[in-house]
């Protein structure tokens, strides 16, 4: 099995609105996660684990910041060249945008699917025959090799990652629906009522000249006529021309982290043992030694807590600062962040560069102000 002929398209181009202060001062791609990395990291290190040729980043909100990343961590692997798109050029010969000088601003993009027609030049240029749309802000551990075999062994036009969920999730995501031989009847783009448990990971693999036929006749349409969204639009067209979408069943943990909640609550998730990805199959891209898992509180730490902290069920990530006497419950606390003597804080997040002076419980963000002190009770 191999990913020859496959081309990458890393949708990173998100504001991440509803991350409310977490996306502040940085764009939703590196936001700092699992006191290892930032969230775009997991996509990349799929791709290079799997020997995709050739990624272009899908960037636009704060660019300068994220291809700064991307060249610092994921540039010079042997088997998968990154492609920056427009800038590519510019990044290539620059060695780089400098340090506060923001990359040429360009038009916005209503959705996904004009992520992709902005792109096309870049993405459908010869040499691939496949498309792998992959996001910068899902957390999994994965080798698209077999996804790849099995798409082209089935002649499909696309084949989509899907996994089951609890029912009461599933209005959270696009739900899937397959007949016995995994060809998908339909995907709906979060059912407010349920009729299946499956959703769809939101990676796909596309066949090239499938996917520019159906962009072409969508956006012959006039633009307020769809909504610009691979989900909403691309995947629901192919489905009811009748042409082949199949499912790929993702084993293992998969996480879409769109919210607040989430990045919160899908950090914990990772505590649990057997760990849901295990701590040596991490990214490793933040300043500082490899974060341990400490079995006894619980905890993944980044950063060592003095000894009469209690830091239990946590993420602290490196460069965090945890006073003495502080308790760190059911919490993450972010690179630059301090919690300081004595104060308790519970269920909740403390910012980057934040200092935490008085006691915190639960995700109330409205509170934190995106200047990273808290909001006074009005």
């Amino acid at each position: 099995m191999n990913t020859d002929g496959v081309r990458g398209a890393l949708l990173a181009g998100g504001v991440g609105e509803r991350m409310g202060p977490l996306t502040a001062r940085t764009c939703k791609p590196l936001v700092p996660y699992a006191a290892s990395c930032r969230l775009v990291d997991f996509s990349l290190a799929n791709a290079v684990r799997s020997g995709l040729p050739e990624v272009v980043l899908l960037s636009l909100h704060r660019e300068s910041d994220l291809v700064r990343h991307v060249l610092a961590h994921w540039d010079g692997h042997p088997d998968t060249r990154l492609h920056f798109g427009p800038h590519d050029r510019l990044v290539r010969s620059g060695g780089g945008p400098a340090p506060g000088r923001p990359l040429p601003e360009r038009p916005a993009e209503r959705g996904t699917a004009d992520a992709l027609l902005a792109n096309a030049e870049h993405l459908f240029a010869p040499g691939a025959s496949d498309l792998l749309v992959q996001h910068a802000d899902h957390v999994y551990v994965f080798d698209y090799r077999p996804m790849v075999a099995a798409h082209r062994a089935s002649g499909a036009h696309c084949t989509i990652g899907v996994q089951r969920v609890e029912r009461r999730y599933v209005k959270l995501f696009g739900m899937v629906e397959v007949d016995a031989g995994l060809r998908v009847r339909a995907l709906v783009e979060k059912p407010s009522d349920p009729t299946s448990d499956l959703v769809f990971t939101a990676f796909c693999l596309f066949r090239i000249d499938a996917l520019q036929e159906v962009l072409r006749e969508l956006a012959a349409g006039g633009d307020d006529h769809w909504q610009h969204d691979i989900s909403r639009d691309v995947l629901p067209r192919m489905i009811a021309q009748g042409r082949p979408v199949r499912a790929f069943p993702v084993a293992g943990y998969w996480a879409d982290i769109g919210t607040v909640d989430r990045y919160h609550a899908e950090q914990l998730k990772l505590l649990r043992r057997p760990y849901p990805i295990p701590p040596g199959m991490l990214p490793r891209t933040l300043r500082g030694a490899a974060p341990r898992f400490v079995p006894a509180s619980g905890s993944l730490l980044g950063t060592e807590p003095p000894g009469d902290a209690v830091v239990e069920q946590s993420v602290l990530h490196p460069g965090c600062r945890i006073g003495r006497g502080a308790r760190v419950l059911r919490s993450v606390v972010l690179p630059g962040a301090t919690v300081a003597r004595g104060v308790t804080v519970r269920d909740s997040i403390v910012l980057a560069g934040e200092r935490l002076t008085a006691d915190r419980e639960g995700l109330a963000v409205s509170r934190i102000d995106p200047g990273h002190g808290s909001v006074p009770p009005r």
